[in-house]
């Protein structure tokens, strides 16, 4: 297939676009570099210096003899991004091109307006350029699983089938975001609900929970081919920080009781996930939504792993509780139901003892670029 990947610079967009020119699909990678300056103007640096996109994609060519194309310019311009669509006719359209940090959303006014405008503008434009260009094109959207919060009730994939004074209906399940940009991405599913149901559009909408790692199959040893590895408060995901926190003798920052459950899972499934989602889409008119994770952890959880796991590898990691400048709960019933993408065909991944020792292990090989002031910037939902 022809597979427009927008944000394609980023930690998931990259390895994605590899990932798929792999397995044979024609790739184009979008993107305008909003992550990388917003992490310099943060000074949040990632762990790895990441070549432009142009070079990555050289550095992909001369590894694997596929081609990924590369166009450079903000999706939220309408002329852009309907060249974009209209040049190249896509026949699976993955999204990513959003700001994608909860931190940064509640950081004061301009992080949050700009959250806002750039993520529910993007996914507009996103849905008008399909509609206009590429009606019959299959769009994957990559959503949360934090726009569910922490109901005290099971998490469904999706949809709840409500029965009320004898009458039944099936309805968007519930969202209790717990952050601006978690709210831009309820309000990206309502918007995709409407079209789909305007328009026929046909739309996966990929409910994820935090990722973590750095190599995959296709980037394995090729420090050019990593994607941005963030380790920051900002930008890094909280299994990718601990680890980080851990190499450089920083204690673990759990916020709160860390009592916080949630569902991970590796990045190699995440490649897999959206893979599987393209090559087995959704019908015209619906709008299909799988919970994209593979095991559910607590911060506590998370910090033990780390913690013996740099016991294994001679570190002695210390774990610090913070007051939580978040507004979540930090005690609650989490149960998310996940089966679509495992019927599908995903073979997961698991946090095992030896996944958490290599992720480690790389982590250690390259201590001497961590910056210790950039970790924890004590960011408060509240001011």
């Amino acid at each position: 297939m022809k597979v427009l990947i927008l944000g394609g610079d980023g930690y998931l967009g990259w390895p994605t676009s590899m990932h798929l020119s792999a397995h044979g699909h024609e790739v184009l990678a979008v993107d305008n570099y909003l992550r990388r300056n917003l992490c310099r103007t943060e000074s949040s640096e990632p762990l790895f210096d990441v070549p432009n996109l142009h070079r990555r994609a050289e550095s992909w060519k001369a590894k694997s003899g596929k081609t990924i194309d590369v166009r450079i310019g903000d999706l939220a311009d309408w002329d852009f991004i309907a060249d974009v669509f209209q040049s190249f006719k896509p026949d699976a359209v993955i999204h990513y091109a959003e700001q994608p940090s909860a931190p940064y959303s509640m950081k004061d006014r301009s992080t949050a307006a700009l959250t806002f405008h750039n993520n529910l503008g993007v996914t507009f434009n996103v849905i008008q350029a399909m509609h206009e260009f590429a009606p019959d094109a299959h769009l994957v959207k990559l959503g949360t699983m934090g726009e569910y919060g922490t109901p005290n009730i099971d998490i469904e994939e999706g949809w709840l089938k409500v029965e009320h004074k004898g009458r039944s209906e099936k309805f968007l399940f519930p969202r209790q975001a717990g952050s601006l940009y978690h709210t831009t991405k309820v309000l990206d599913t309502d918007l995709l609900w409407f079209y789909v149901r305007t328009w026929g559009l046909r739309v996966t909408d990929l409910m994820q929970g935090p990722v973590y790692g750095l190599e995959t199959y296709e980037n394995a040893g090729e420090e050019s081919l990593y994607p941005f590895f963030n380790y920051d408060e900002l930008f890094g995901t909280v299994i990718n920080r601990f680890m980080v926190q851990a190499v450089v003798g920083y204690p673990l920052t759990v916020y709160g009781k860390g009592g916080q459950t949630r569902g991970y899972l590796n990045i190699k499934d995440t490649l897999q996930c959206l893979r599987l989602s393209i090559e087995n889409p959704a019908a015209n008119g619906e709008l299909r939504i799988f919970n994209q994770f593979v095991e559910t952890f607590s911060v506590n959880d998370i910090a033990e792993l780390v913690r013996k796991s740099g016991s294994r590898l001679g570190l002695d990691v210390q774990v610090q509780n913070l007051p939580n400048p978040r507004k979540e709960m930090e005690e609650h019933y989490y149960n998310p139901a996940h089966t679509g993408l495992l019927e599908l065909g995903l073979q997961p991944h698991f946090l095992d003892d030896a996944a958490i020792d290599d992720m480690m292990r790389l982590i250690m090989s390259y201590e001497d670029r961590i910056q210790k002031d950039c970790i924890f910037r004590d960011v408060k939902w509240k001011k």
